[in-house]
């Protein structure tokens, strides 16, 4: 695939084999932020819900989503939220003081990570060569989330819904050895690149 301002990811291509067994395309992160604290604590629970509009999901390695925002559940006391559109994900510092209010605290990491999907009938099959996680649906169902490996690099994957549709999340630092380990890893199947979505779109 050709670069592109610099990112082999932004534009569209294909490589290795004839077929597209695997669909590769950027997801944009218009804003990414850290929410931590206690969801057992109801003030802090209330100030989420009020702030963003969710409750946040407490069951290990689950997501809640609606229809601009992806909370993910990073740790007990931690969740990552995503929009790839306008959302509620706008006025940190005012954010900020109500959660601190609550007992909680809030970080903008919008710049820390590059983030992929990764489709098509053999993308599990893919992840599963760099990965130790169980991609099977019985296993990694709809709306689930884990931290873990890809290649040599840490990675953060999410499956949003039932599809075999998955969002591959890298430190941006190490997006260029993920890029290239994809496509190596994904070549016997065929790869095709397609043009960046936002990444909570539908």
């Amino acid at each position: 695939m050709a670069e592109h301002d610099g990112l082999p990811w932004t534009r569209p291509g294909h490589f290795g084999a004839a077929s597209s067994g695997v669909v590769i395309a950027g997801a944009t992160i218009t804003a990414a932020w850290n929410l931590q604290g206690s969801a057992a604590h109801s003030a802090f629970a209330d100030a989420a819900r009020h702030q963003f509009d969710v409750a946040l999901p407490i069951a290990p390695n689950t997501i809640a989503k609606t229809d601009t925002l992806i909370t993910l559940w990073l740790g007990p006391r931690s969740w990552l939220l995503l929009t790839g559109a306008p959302s509620r994900l706008v006025d940190i510092d005012e954010k900020r003081d109500e959660m601190n209010a609550a007992g909680g605290a809030l970080f903008d990491v919008s710049a820390s990570r590059v983030a992929w999907t990764i489709s098509g009938p053999y993308a599990a099959t893919v992840l599963a060569k760099g990965c130790p996680l169980d991609f099977h649906p019985r296993v990694f169902p709809a709306q689930s989330c884990a931290q873990s490996m890809l290649g040599h690099v840490s990675a953060l994957f999410v499956k949003p819904t039932a599809a075999p549709v998955f969002t591959v999340m890298i430190a941006r630092s190490f997006a260029r050895d993920a890029w290239h380990w994809l496509l190596e890893a994904a070549a016997q199947y065929g790869v095709e690149g397609r043009p960046p979505t936002a990444i909570n779109a539908s």
